[in-house]
């Protein structure tokens, strides 16, 4: 898959490096390792023959701002994100497709998943794996750990994980 060919949500490849022909040859998967689904999701995709190699690394970690000291980590903690070895960032539902893709099994459903019909399809499932998350969190199971109340997270059914920074309603926090 070439940045050109990546789901419209695929985002970080410019047109001055040329971005339509860069290949991807490896993708890193940034991943909960706390969150039972998303550890089960990382366990299978080890074990899936790859057709482009997957690397996982957890959210939030020292190695990944070390790798991509230029990606929103912040954002990665509300949405499954892959990066590739060009630079190009891939989000939510489109993360989902491209890891898809580079599994030699489900590339022919990544492919379907593209289209316009298919892609409604993916975001679906995408929303409906958050929600589980969430939920999970508020059952005292360890989903969402990266996502801590008392750091001011919440889980709300409409708009999916929300940050209120913890007392700053007076406007006394520090903004850098």
């Amino acid at each position: 898959m070439t940045a050109r060919q990546a789901p419209a949500e695929a985002t970080g490849a410019t047109a001055d490096r040329g971005a339509a022909r860069v290949p991807v040859r490896r993708l890193t998967v940034l991943y909960d390792p706390g969150c039972p689904l998303c550890a089960f999701l990382g366990d299978w995709l080890r074990r899936r023959p790859q057709l482009v190699p997957l690397e996982l690394v957890p959210v939030g970690s020292a190695e990944a701002a070390r790798r991509f000291p230029g990606l929103d980590h912040r954002a990665t903690l509300d949405e499954i994100t892959v990066v590739g070895d060009a630079g190009q960032v891939y989000r939510s539902t489109a993360a989902w497709i491209v890891v898809l893709w580079a599994l030699r099994e489900h590339r022919p459903l990544a492919h379907r998943l593209s289209t316009p019909s298919g892609a409604t399809l993916a975001r679906g499932a995408v929303l409906a794996a958050a929600k589980w998350r969430g939920t999970q969190q508020h059952r005292g199971g360890r989903g969402g750990t990266g996502y801590r109340r008392v750091d001011g997270w919440a889980y709300d059914p409409a708009r999916g994980r929300v940050h209120t920074s913890p007392g700053c309603d007076d406007g006394s926090c520090r903004t850098g």
